[in-house]
């Protein structure tokens, strides 16, 4: 089965885990694409789709919610899995509420939607993104955890060859 995992990133911490993501599917066999959601025209070949996004002051990109939008028909015919990057410093087992964010918006049901705490690197950040940050309470830090997306894709992975 072809895969489509499709990744909105800014800073890079988003597409890192998403490569993550790719390295299980394919050490499981899987033939996977690794695109940006703005470089996505078809979802025709694949059998399943996973998208990210990087969560901004609460919010998917953009491009992650346009491509939600553009593929909206198809995404709810195909197995689809969504996850978030974002939030730094959250305690990972804590439930997020992802109606705020990209296919929950737009009545698009993923197989499972899940956040994964990212990372806040000052030195990458626009002045404007350092204030936000800063007034949000933002913790400074890498907080991704590559064992928690291992063991998500693992199970994306028990289900398609299910």
């Amino acid at each position: 089965m072809k895969v489509l995992v499709t990744i909105a990133s800014k800073h890079g911490a988003t597409e890192e885990v998403g490569k993550v993501i790719v390295e299980e599917l394919e050490n499981a066999g899987l033939e996977v694409d690794l695109e940006k959601p703005e470089e996505v025209y078809s979802l025709d070949g694949y059998g399943a789709v996973i998208i990210g996004s990087a969560v901004y002051l609460t919010k998917w990109m953009d491009n992650a919610n346009d491509f939600c939008r553009r593929f909206a028909s198809e995404l709810r015919r195909t197995p689809l899995w969504a996850f978030s990057v974002g939030l730094s410093g959250v305690p990972k087992d804590k439930v997020q509420d992802p109606s705020r964010v990209g296919p929950v918006l737009l009545n698009i049901e993923p197989k499972e939607y899940i956040t994964f705490p990212g990372r806040l690197d000052p030195t990458e950040l626009s002045l404007r993104e350092r204030t936000v940050a800063r007034l949000g309470g933002a913790v400074e830090g890498d907080f991704r955890d590559d064992h928690l997306v291992r063991d998500w894709a693992k199970k994306i992975i028990k289900e398609i060859k299910a």
